[in-house]
Formats: structure tokens, C-alpha cells, sequence
């Protein structure tokens, strides 16, 4: 081997060595966005909910599983919350606020998604998870025709109550820790990933221009998880009646702890 066709050689894998690395790293990530995505933790089958108010217990059957729910009912409800929750956990952790929705007066539904708490199956795209959704709703929401409907979303459920409601029709859609896209918040992470990389892309930034009820963004200024400035851009998006309640030193996880969480949330919800 020439000295020359050394240097080409070594040339070459000193540039191709990042490339391929950069590839491979690209590849574990398209293949594994479900376990970063979802982490949701499952039950045991026969694992019994207990809580200090009244409740009932749901099986939604849909393509290929069966979605658990749990319905929290009063004897004369002011109207009905549809509750999205956030990415990790299941319901045994998330219902832990369904003591504040009995003090003022509103039912609760709440599900867990496939691989979730006792949910079956397991998520494999955007469009079956909002499928799933859908399938919910229409499950819960003829039993509240004559009383208002509230879609809420708490953080990854932001982007699916978003899509929910442009497609049915509700009295408010709440949405707490909301993100602009799943696009934007891996950027936030690995600024040069390319777009198609991203299998769940959950574009609520194109989607809340397009809800015709009236919005309210809650998000806490000390959130690291997701900045209050994905609230900001999207409260600019939303052209119904919309208004951003911004929590002073609230996070990600603890915002619901807030006295101006939980009073401004009450004082929102329509009668």
C-alpha cells in the first residue's frame, strides 16, 4: 500500500466513522420511539381499584385489545371530564385527583392506553392511538348529552385530546403542559434530527387552529420538561376563544399541587 492510498484509507474512515455512527444512533432511535414515548407501567389483571369515591370500573374493547377505564360518578354531575393523561404511569397513579373533581361537582372518565395499567395490546401508531381515543369517547359521552363536556389533556394526552377535539364537539378543551409537537420536543433533545424520523409526530401546533370550542392552556413557568413557551406559540395558534393560565413556580409534575392550578381550572369548567 502507497503512502497515498494510506491517507485516502484513513481519510475516509475518519469521516465516515461519525457518519455511520450518526445513522446507527438515527436507526435505535426510529426503532425504539414506543419505549421512549410510552413507558407506561401495566397492572396485574386482577388488580383492584380503590378509591374514597364512587366509581365504576370500564372495558373498552378496540381493534386488536381491550382498553381499562374507570368513570368516576356523582348523583347530579355539572358535567363530565374527559381525561387524557400524560405519558407515564397508568390509572392507579392519575386518578389521584379524582377527590377534587367530586368537591366541585364533575364526573371524571379517565383511560389507560394499550400496555398501560390493565390495558391489553400495544401502541404502534399515532393513528390507532387516536383511534383508541375516539373509540372512548363515543363510548362516555351520549350518557352526558343534556350537560357540558370538558376534553382535557395532561401533557403527551395534550396532543391527543388536541386531535379529539377537532373532531367531536365539547363545551372547553383544557390543556395542561401542552407540547407544540413531538417533532419539537425531540429537537429540543437532538436538534439535527430530521422530521421523518419521528414516528409519532402528535402536531398539535397544526391541529389547534382548527378546534372550534373554547381553549385554556395551563402551564407551569418553572416546567424543564416542556417550556411554557410551547403554551405561548400555541395560545398565538388557537383562533376560537383561548387564554393561557400560567402557574408561578410550578413544574411538570407538581402543577396540579397549585392553589392557582386547582382555582383556575374550577373557576374555568362551564356549568
Amino acid at each position: 500500500m502507497t503512502r497515498k492510498t494510506a491517507l485516502v484509507k484513513g481519510f475516509t474512515a475518519v469521516i465516515l466513522t461519525p457518519v455511520l455512527a450518526t445513522v446507527a444512533f438515527f436507526g435505535y432511535l426510529f426503532a425504539t420511539q414506543e419505549s421512549v414515548i410510552f413507558p407506561g407501567t401495566p397492572l396485574p389483571p386482577d388488580y383492584r381499584f380503590e378509591f374514597d369515591v364512587p366509581f365504576e370500573e370500564v372495558t373498552i374493547p378496540v381493534d386488536g385489545a381491550e382498553l381499562n377505564a374507570l368513570h368516576f360518578r356523582q348523583a347530579n354531575p355539572r358535567g363530565l371530564i374527559f381525561f387524557l393523561h400524560g405519558n407515564g404511569g397508568n390509572l392507579a397513579g392519575w386518578t389521584s385527583e379524582a377527590e377534587y373533581y367530586q368537591r366541585i361537582n364533575y364526573d371524571m372518565f379517565m383511560l389507560d392506553y394499550r400496555g398501560y395499567g390493565k390495558s391489553t395490546g400495544r401502541i404502534q401508531s399515532e393513528s390507532q392511538l387516536h383511534r383508541d381515543v375516539r373509540t372512548a369517547w363515543d363510548r362516555v359521552a351520549p350518557q352526558y348529552t343534556t350537560k357540558p363536556i370538558v376534553i382535557y389533556g395532561r401533557s403527551l394526552g395534550t396532543a391527543l385530546a388536541a386531535k379529539l377535539a377537532v373532531d367531536v364537539d365539547s363545551d372547553l378543551v383544557v390543556l395542561v403542559s401542552p407540547f407544540t409537537s413531538m417533532i419539537a420536543m425531540a429537537r429540543q433533545q437532538y436538534p439535527v434530527l430530521p422530521e421523518w424520523l419521528v414516528r409519532y409526530p402528535m402536531r398539535t401546533d397544526q391541529r389547534i387552529g382548527d378546534i372550534a370550542a373554547p381553549i385554556l392552556l395551563v402551564h407551569g413557568s418553572a416546567d424543564r420538561l416542556i417550556p411554557v413557551e410551547h403554551s405561548r406559540a400555541l395560545v398565538e395558534s388557537a383562533i376560537n376563544a383561548s387564554r393561557l393560565l400560567v402557574i408561578a413556580g410550578a413544574g411538570h409534575n407538581d402543577i396540579h399541587f397549585f392553589d392557582d392550578y386547582l382555582t383556575g381550572l374550577a373557576a374555568a369548567l362551564p356549568d
